[in-house]
């Protein structure tokens, strides 16, 4: 944490770093109004950080926001964070110190000086987490094995990951106005809002799961998906089953409450476990419910739709979708020489 290295001088009765992360976590980093009565031992914490943090002045000097970069890199165990990881922590930092500019707090980003660098990462998915059509159906049918009642209400909410490359969060807050579910032929999604998860203390609600748009979408802006015949027939044995919620959410708790990706997490390992072979319940293959998503871009890939296409569907931009999913892309170059040597023949 950042605190915890170069944003404090080093005063006496400094707290154990558990006590200055939860007073933190618990109290500094809310809201007034949310802020519980601090324990006697988390009020010395808070008094503590505020006598020896240094003032935001402090990062105009280059030295101390290299320091802050470079324990951004770390974890709370001093190893290195991943690439991904340290890249997201440090815009989150840009987008404090730009604030901070804005305020008048700071004279420029001090960011802007210091050249700290980790590795670049390529993103790309690992070919080893895609199931292929079988093994996705597998997966789907265990899910029903899972609990009496738990697992049954969410397989059509992991068919929409897989046949329809939904995020988990969108695939959360599908209500049945967004669907249309012909008898036969494709259906179509219209997705208009996600239900992402976080800890209640900091959403704007207060509630565990807010309300959002689309990611990467202005907040009123929608995303059609086609869907195939199969996945219509999904939810709408899903509907006739267990119906919808108040506010029309297919998926949802027995009580109407959200599902929490602990609890749809826990449903997908014990699913694998009945779907795969030991080795493969081992290895990376759709080791998460998130490799569904990945594994329907794959296969709309390598059954030649076009990127543009297949980038719309998910909610990608074109250039990330292909340099994300460049190595679950098979036989292109056979194709491609093919198609040049058509060219060149004609």
């Amino acid at each position: 944490m950042l605190v915890d290295e170069v944003a404090v001088r080093d005063l006496p009765g400094r707290p154990d770093e558990d006590v200055i992360r939860r007073a933190l976590r618990e109290f500094s980093f809310l809201p007034e109004e949310r802020r519980p009565e601090p324990s006697p031992e988390i009020a010395r914490a808070v008094r503590w950080l505020e006598a020896a943090s240094l003032p935001l002045s402090a990062l105009e000097e280059a030295k101390h926001t290299r320091a802050a970069l470079e324990t951004l890199a770390l974890l709370l165990d001093g190893e290195a964070a991943a690439t991904s990881t340290y890249r997201r922590k440090r815009a989150v930092f840009h987008h404090v110190l730009e604030y901070a500019v804005e305020l008048e707090e700071l004279s420029a980003n001090p960011l802007h000086k210091v050249k700290l660098r980790k590795a670049r990462s390529n993103d790309e998915i690992d070919r080893r987490s895609v199931v292929n059509p079988a093994q996705a159906r597998e997966l789907l049918t265990a899910v029903t094995y899972v609990g009496r009642s738990r697992g049954p209400m969410l397989a059509a909410m992991f068919a929409c990951m897989y046949f329809g490359g939904l995020r988990p969060a969108e695939a959360a807050g599908l209500r049945k106005k967004d669907c249309h579910l012909p008898a036969t032929g494709w259906g179509l999604l219209t997705l208009e809002k996600t239900k992402p998860q976080s800890n209640k203390r900091f959403t704007d609600s207060g509630e565990t799961h807010d309300d959002r748009g689309l990611k990467h979408r202005h907040t009123k802006e929608t995303r059609e998906v086609p869907i195939p015949p199969e996945l219509a027939t999904i939810l709408r044995d899903h509907i006739d089953k267990h119906g919808v919620g108040e506010d029309g959410r297919l998926f949802r708790t027995r009580t109407g409450g959200l599902i929490s990706g602990s609890a749809y997490a826990k449903v997908w390992k014990e699913a694998r476990t009945y779907a795969f072979t030991p080795h493969q319940v081992a290895s990376p293959l759709a080791a998460r419910p998130y490799d569904l998503r990945h594994a329907a871009v794959s296969l709309w890939l390598n059954a030649g739709v076009h990127a543009p296409e297949a980038a719309e569907r998910a909610g990608h931009g074109v250039d990330v979708m292909l340099k994300v999913y460049a190595k679950c892309i098979d036989g292109q170059r056979d194709v491609a020489n093919q198609r040049i040597l058509d060219a060149l023949a004609g």
